[in-house]
């Protein structure tokens, strides 16, 4: 009987979700993988001297980085984050589904790596979550995204046709997220979220010394699974 007692005594510790109730001047500080996945769309170039528009068109590929996310509690529910990381590198990729670079470049371009490009995206939000005590935490938050371009180079193929001086403007956009924190000790955490960042920016470029540009939407999703710890 003793024996039995402590068995449904171990089970309901096991099975009793802990207590982790928020409070107003808590941090939380969590670290771990983030992708940058942009939109799967692609942009439309533009290039003056061959009547503006053309069939040709960028996209942009995904990246993992260490993301870093750092978050203080005003209230029991609400919270500000902000997120940060390591820089992202994302190829990106020239399509030509009509065929009409041979005419110009001499060779294929379609599907090839046309340039790389380098961006770092601070992301600052306000967190509502649903719970503020128990191991599963959800929360969705709104936010204001800055997201800034360096390193912008072609890579040497599209420089040998010619491709030269890339550059992205900065952009400015909002961001929407969902997430959840689970703990599973007092302070410890796994943190998973998912979200949108509207990123435009335009990209002007030379052929030779004709002037193209194009507007990329990136708009990516941003997914994030993290370790976290609450003080």
């Amino acid at each position: 009987m003793k024996k039995q007692i402590v068995t449904m005594a171990v089970l309901t510790a096991l099975l009793t979700p802990m207590v982790h109730a928020n409070e107003a001047g808590d941090w939380v500080i969590r670290a771990g993988a983030t992708n940058v996945d942009p939109d799967s769309g692609s942009s439309g170039v533009y290039v003056e001297a061959l009547g503006g528009d053309t069939p040709l068109s960028v996209s942009v590929d995904d990246n993992t980085q260490l993301g870093l996310n750092f978050a203080y509690f005003f209230s029991p529910n609400w919270a500000f984050e902000l997120l940060a990381a390591t820089p992202f590198e994302h190829d990106v990729i020239i399509n030509d589904p009509s065929g009409i670079a041979p005419g110009i470049f001499g060779v294929p371009v379609d599907g090839a790596t046309l340039a790389s490009v380098k961006h770092l995206p601070p992301t600052l939000s306000v967190l509502y979550y649903f719970s503020t005590a128990g191991s599963f935490q959800p929360y969705v938050g709104l936010g204001l995204n800055y997201t800034t371009f360096f390193e912008e180079s072609f890579k040497s193929g599209p420089s040998s046709l010619g491709f030269n001086d890339l550059e992205l403007d900065d952009s400015w956009g909002y961001s929407a997220q969902v997430g959840l924190d689970f703990y599973f000790s007092e302070s410890w955490l796994i943190n998973a979220s998912a979200r949108y960042i509207d990123i435009e920016t335009d990209a002007t470029f030379n052929i030779g010394e004709i002037a193209g540009s194009a507007d990329v939407g990136v708009d990516p999703m941003v997914y994030s699974i993290m370790l976290g710890y609450k003080f």
